[in-house]
């Protein structure tokens, strides 16, 4: 069963929630431009949430989607910009990986967590 799943355009803070085509990559209706595969379970922000947008884009683009983990769900993801700051700094502090802190809800969490 293929399930219809969100693709993300950031530069025109659109969102289409589609089947993925097969054969070509997915392009964005306002721009042309190709769009990015998100998964099936992001909360995608309002188009006036520009500060949304870019916690968003900080996800994307550091390699996170939202495809269903079976029962865990999606998980969490920042949704403000200073999330986003605390947890690259969290992550410069410990050495743990980017695409980790970005994910991890407790900031003391990740803080306890030290690279080996």
């Amino acid at each position: 069963m293929t399930t219809r799943r969100h693709f993300i355009c950031l530069p025109c803070r659109a969102a289409y929630k589609t089947l993925p085509p097969a054969d070509r990559p997915c392009v964005c209706r306002r721009c042309g431009g190709e769009l990015i595969d998100a998964g099936q379970d992001l909360a995608v922000p309002k188009r006036r949430d520009a500060a949304g947008w870019r916690a968003l884009g900080a996800v994307l683009n550091a390699g996170i989607t939202f495809h269903s983990r079976c029962c865990e769900g999606p998980g969490w993801r920042p949704r403000h910009p200073r999330e986003i700051r605390e947890r690259l700094a969290a992550a410069r502090q410990t050495g743990v990986p980017v695409r980790t802190a970005l994910i991890t809800e407790d900031l003391d969490a990740l803080r306890g967590q030290r690279r080996s």
